[in-house]
């Protein structure tokens, strides 16, 4: 008779993996003000996560806030006071903070619940498979995730067979890029052109492209790690259960006294 699992740890579908462990509450709250839906999705609550990113690209861009934070950077802070669309500012801010907010509270809930289904041992599968598509764990490099992500966003994640938040950062960083007029003004530096480079980038879109970078590089390093230790924690569970003998006693795990010669 299978035992019925309260707190699932691992849920693992041919299009991703979603897990719990134990997080850091400030990390998630810093993840979520550094673009507001990142933090869901490292938490992976991706629905509500795509929603606020989504919402973030929409208002950011009516209220013009890169561009007014860049003019402000550069001094200009008349004009960045002048380019603010009031009209939805503050709109922003009760939903940026919220969001902030709500990403603390899930982390310290999640963080219980994680405790509690290591507790109680539970049970996950290691391989998923449908018509369409094959997911399963195995030991993967975390740092051929990261490289991937350094290189295009959306790809360390499709290493890790994370579909849709792979295929959804590829899809905005490519936007993104190509609205930020990025690729023009790299390849403008390359000829030495650097005033022409500066002139056609767009700050508005310019602006979010390092909050991608931060999010898709440490999201693809932890969840690399983490599913490491799935991989482990299920491997040897199975070789317990088949392999090993019955009569086998687990040593006592005592300190070593060290004397006196």
């Amino acid at each position: 008779m299978n035992r019925q699992v309260r707190y699932p740890l691992v849920k693992i579908n041919p299009f991703t993996i979603n897990h719990m462990h134990l997080r850091n509450p400030w990390m998630m709250a810093w993840m979520a003000a550094c673009f507001p839906g990142y933090g869901h999705l490292i938490l992976c609550k991706y629905f509500e996560g795509y929603l606020f990113i989504i919402w973030e690209f929409f208002i950011n861009y009516k209220i013009k806030l890169n561009t007014a934070i860049f003019l402000s950077m550069t001094g200009n802070f008349q004009e960045a006071q002048n380019l603010i669309n009031t009209n939805w500012f503050l709109l922003y801010i009760t939903v940026y903070v919220f969001q902030i907010w709500h990403c603390m509270r899930l982390t310290f809930q999640l963080n219980k619940f994680t405790i509690l289904a290591r507790r109680e041992k539970a049970p996950y599968k290691n391989y998923s498979m449908n018509w369409s598509e094959i997911n399963y764990l195995y030991r993967r490099n975390p740092k051929h995730a990261v490289y991937w992500s350094a290189f295009t966003p959306g790809l360390g994640h499709l290493y890790l067979n994370h579909l849709p938040t792979g295929i959804f950062e590829f899809i905005w960083f490519v936007i993104t890029v190509y609205y930020s007029n990025l690729l023009p003004a790299v390849n403008l530096t390359m000829q030495g052109n650097f005033a022409e480079a500066t002139a056609v980038l767009d700050p508005q879109w310019l602006l979010f492209i390092p909050s991608v970078f931060v999010y898709n590089l440490y999201s693809t390093y932890v969840n690399g790690k983490e599913y490491n230790k799935y991989f482990d924690v299920e491997l040897s569970r199975y070789f317990e259960k088949n392999y090993q003998s019955h009569k086998f006693q687990m040593p006592n795990r005592t300190p070593l006294k060290v004397g006196k010669d």
